[in-house]
């Protein structure tokens, strides 16, 4: 009995880690289905529909990623995000419904579990098409002088600089005794 628990809940952390992980393909598989099943009927085969939803769904996830990373106006990229987020939260939501399904009695608990979990799960997307875009970090270049110079350069008006390494120097002992 407690080793039946013990791997039902490793079963449920499994699967809600995954959830977690592949929330950010809600889409691009929406879009992938969707394009495959057009494919199909319109003739394509079976075998022809999978490989054209296959390649409609990355370029999907590609096209959003790069439009994501080249977009500086955050009212697009929050639109762009919300597109990604709300597939997934609603995936999300029906998935933690279900799951709550085995653990809570009551239907009221298991939704509002649900909600909290698609809220989470929606996030989650956002944050990983940011992670996966980029968020349009520019890469630091390192310099190749004295260690110091990137941040005497950088320095604006009201920053201190740091002193160069000459004059940061200590006088020399002197060898000689005083007398």
């Amino acid at each position: 009995m407690t080793l039946g628990v013990i791997v039902s809940l490793f079963g449920l952390g499994t699967m809600l880690v995954l959830l977690f992980t592949l929330a950010i393909y809600a889409v691009p598989f929406f879009v992938g289905l969707t394009v495959g099943m057009w494919a199909f009927e319109t003739g394509a085969g079976v075998v022809g529909a999978v490989v054209v939803g296959i390649v409609a769904g990355v370029i999907a996830l590609f096209a959003a990623q790069l439009l994501f990373a080249s977009v500086r106006s955050l009212a697009l990229r929050a639109v762009i995000a919300l597109l990604f987020a709300a597939p997934a939260a609603v995936a999300g939501y029906h998935a933690v419904l279900g799951i709550s399904a085995l653990l809570v009695p009551s239907e009221t608990w298991r939704h509002v579990f649900a909600a909290i979990g698609g809220l989470v799960v929606g996030v989650s997307a956002a944050v990983q098409l940011a992670a996966f875009a980029g968020a349009g970090a520019q890469p630091r270049q390192a310099t190749a002088g004295r260690p110091d110079a990137e941040f005497a350069e950088g320095a604006g008006p009201d920053q201190p600089r740091l002193p160069s390494p000459s004059a940061a120097r200590l006088p020399a002992p002197s060898s000689g005794s005083r007398g």
